[in-house]
């Protein structure tokens, strides 16, 4: 059993293939058609190294749309899912936990800690790092701070033990 992150998926935003970078250098989602062919990718991208028994760390922002058309995208995503819920995650805690094992507003993971939207600095002193999402294509200039958020990892999920071996000697 292998151990994932990832972070902002947005599966069925249209929006969010209009959003502009930050950085001012294009949009923020490039080279999907539409929201569905975003959304087919993202799948098969997580089914791709996600296998049935392995463990998936959503931190937040994981779709919008009614929430009968996100069931329909969980149901084919791989693993056992856990949501550290995102400032996006607005639906029912009961509709969530059709799909997931667990909803979180953090989590403890091997002396990182895991939120949707990184942590104060001045929080940091007894963790190995911050693993989060919400930057998106952004990143904090500190090395406590690791961002999953699929524009930043090919819109795949990134397995936690690439992660601690970044911080091996921390």
């Amino acid at each position: 059993m292998k151990t994932f992150l990832i972070a902002d998926t947005h599966f069925g935003h249209s929006n969010i293939l209009t959003f502009k970078s930050h950085l001012k250098t294009g949009l923020l989602r490039e080279g999907f058609n539409n929201i569905n062919h975003h959304d087919e990718i993202l799948i098969q991208n997580w089914n791709s190294v996600v296998s049935k028994n392995d463990k998936v760390y959503h931190l937040g922002d994981i779709g919008f749309r009614n929430f009968s058309s996100l069931s329909k995208i969980l149901e084919q995503l791989n693993g056992i899912k856990v949501l550290i819920k995102g400032n996006h995650d607005n639906f029912k805690l009961s509709q969530y936990a059709q799909y997931f094992k667990d909803v979180r507003a953090y989590h403890i993971l091997d002396k990182f800690i895991l939120s949707h939207i990184p942590i104060h600095d001045m929080s940091l002193s007894r963790w190995k790092a911050n693993i989060h999402g919400h930057l998106h294509e952004l990143s904090v200039p500190d090395k406590r701070y690791y961002c999953v958020s699929v524009e930043q990892h090919n819109y795949t999920p990134v397995d936690f033990e690439y992660i601690r071996s970044i911080y091996k000697n921390d």
